[in-house]
Order: structure tokens, then sequence, then C-alpha cells
């Protein structure tokens, strides 16, 4: 399956008072690696896939973390984010964060593809990912 990897640093506004990361921080950080994962496998952003594909996003379903160790203002982390499965409409996605090459964070999250309704613009439901893009996410191009 496909990985992408990228390196944050850990600034001052991620942390509490003691300086260790708030680990809703972590979540941001995931989400953002999602998409990027998303651009390596299409090889477009986010907004030209929208656009390209005709689907309103792929909204967080369920999550969950581990935290091993705490990462600190100023630590360099890196973020491995790589498909663990992907379904006909949805698809689920591991994340690791690494400082000093040792796993700090493992979080897991299932996200499903959605359009809108088009008889009610404020309800979303899931729909069939595009098999040009399953494919890529599989790794198989």
């Amino acid at each position: 399956m496909l990985s992408n990897s990228r390196s944050v640093r850990i600034e001052w506004g991620d942390c509490d008072p003691a300086g260790i990361i708030f680990y809703p921080r972590y979540f941001a950080m995931f989400d953002h690696s999602v998409t990027m994962l998303i651009t390596a496998a299409s090889g477009v952003s986010k907004a030209e896939l929208l656009k390209r594909f005709d689907f309103d996003g792929y909204p967080l379903v369920a999550t969950q973390a581990k935290f091993i160790t705490p990462t600190r203002f100023g630590d360099d982390v890196i973020i491995q984010s790589t498909f663990m499965r992907v379904g006909r409409s949805s698809f689920e996605i591991k994340h690791q964060i690494r400082k000093n090459n040792q796993i700090a964070v493992e979080g897991q999250e299932t996200r499903a593809w959605v359009k809108r309704d088009p008889n009610d613009r404020t309800k979303i439901k899931s729909h069939p990912l595009p098999e040009e893009l399953a494919a890529r996410f599989r790794g198989e191009f």
C-alpha cells in the first residue's frame, strides 16, 4: 500500500504550558498528512482533486491513537502515513510519528469518500471511490 512521509517541527503553539504537545494537535497533523498522502497518490492538489472527481471530501469516520512517548517544543518528527485498506467507499490510514527514529505516536483512522445529496445539500452520502484513484491508493500504478 502507498505511504507518504513528511517532517514536522513541534512549535510552541502545538504545546501546553509544560512544553509537551497538546494531544489534539496530533489529530490536526494526521489530517494534513492524509491530504498530503492523497496528493502523492493522485498527483494533484486537493482543490484539483475535488474538481476532477466531482465529490465533496473524505471526512473522518473513526479515529484512534496511542501515545507512546511525548514530543516537545522544538522536536523534529517524521510523520509516515500509509493506506492500510481501500474499500468501495472508504479507506483506512495508519499514521506513525517518529522522534529520533523511535515511535512516539501511532494513529489510525477511517475516512469515507462522499458526495452531497442532490436533494438536500446539507447531507452527505458515501460514494464509491473512482477505481483509478483506489488503485493509486493501493499503490497499483
